[in-house]
């Protein structure tokens, strides 16, 4: 049994809370080239050369990318073999999530409570947490601050079996349209069908972070990864909503079993930044 303490969980949450919010991933960084390749619109051109120079300004500086640094999402994968000492795994990631905004002078954007008081608990915390446990002896965790003006534009519905693959397209559209400008595009935009409501929200959220130079396994979903990218971009939203070839950088699905009588359809949307940063521990 491998043992972890939880000061070495708190130290990595915080150091990739303020790196996810400072500094893109190479896979946005190359999407971000691969745009200007295609990308027709003379104004849509000027955007992205703009959104570039902002990525570059903020990792030379460790300032944050966006002025919202969001909401903390964190995935963990603990090994079965692992054992934690020190203190509680969530109350570790809490206080990494405290440090890390603190110390990196980053947006605290969380309130207490969601309808009657709604004040700010002035330290981005508490995260939402999502923990699988997996074989082996190590952790994983990945660290996603989602902003409120993509977030706000994700949908989730209940589809039932008859809505079949065009249900599912057309959610999908629906989405894509009404973020329009909103959700900051080009956009990354993550699929989640299957399982029940939540499970379909939280596939949707793991997709949204994959990296979007991947596939999914499975190839008639990957061929539906490349099939949703496409309708993206006929729609002509553009960079920053205002026209274009390049509404989305990318889209991920994944999916998961589910009961005869539903098909659970989630689309988590992600702005330009699409930001996450991981380690294992």
């Amino acid at each position: 049994m491998r043992e972890i303490h939880v000061n070495e969980i708190t130290e990595s949450v915080a150091s990739l809370c303020i790196k996810a919010c400072c500094i893109q991933t190479p896979d946005i960084k190359t999407a971000f080239q691969d745009a200007k390749k295609v990308e027709k619109s003379v104004l849509g051109e000027r955007i992205l050369d703009t959104l570039i120079e902002n990525g570059k300004i903020a990792e030379t500086n460790m300032m944050p990318i966006c002025q919202d640094t969001g909401m903390t999402v964190v995935f963990v994968d603990v090994g079965q073999d692992v054992h934690i000492v020190g203190g509680l795994l969530n109350d570790a990631i809490n206080e990494g999530v405290r440090k890390g905004y603190i110390n990196g002078y980053l947006r605290k954007s969380v309130v207490n409570e969601p309808i009657f008081e709604r004040k700010n608990t002035t330290d981005n915390s508490p995260a939402v947490i999502h923990l699988d446990l997996v074989p082996g002896d190590k952790i994983k965790i990945l660290v996603a601050p989602k902003g409120a003006g993509s977030e706000n534009k994700s949908m989730l519905k209940m589809l039932v079996p008859a809505d079949g693959l065009d249900g599912v397209k057309a959610l999908f559209l629906e989405a894509v349209k009404l973020a329009g400008p909103n959700a900051c595009p080009p956009m990354v935009l993550g699929v989640g069908v299957g399982g029940t409501m939540e499970k379909a929200a939280i596939l949707a959220k793991k997709a949204a972070i994959r990296p979007i130079d991947s596939k999914n396994s499975h190839p008639k979903y990957a061929a539906l990864e490349e099939e949703l990218l496409e309708l993206a971009n006929k729609t002509g939203v553009g960079p920053q909503g205002l026209g274009g070839k390049v509404t989305a950088f990318g889209v991920n699905v994944e999916w998961y079993p589910t009961h005869i009588a539903m098909m659970p359809t989630a689309i988590n949307v992600n702005c330009h930044a699409a930001r996450h940063y991981s380690v294992t521990l």
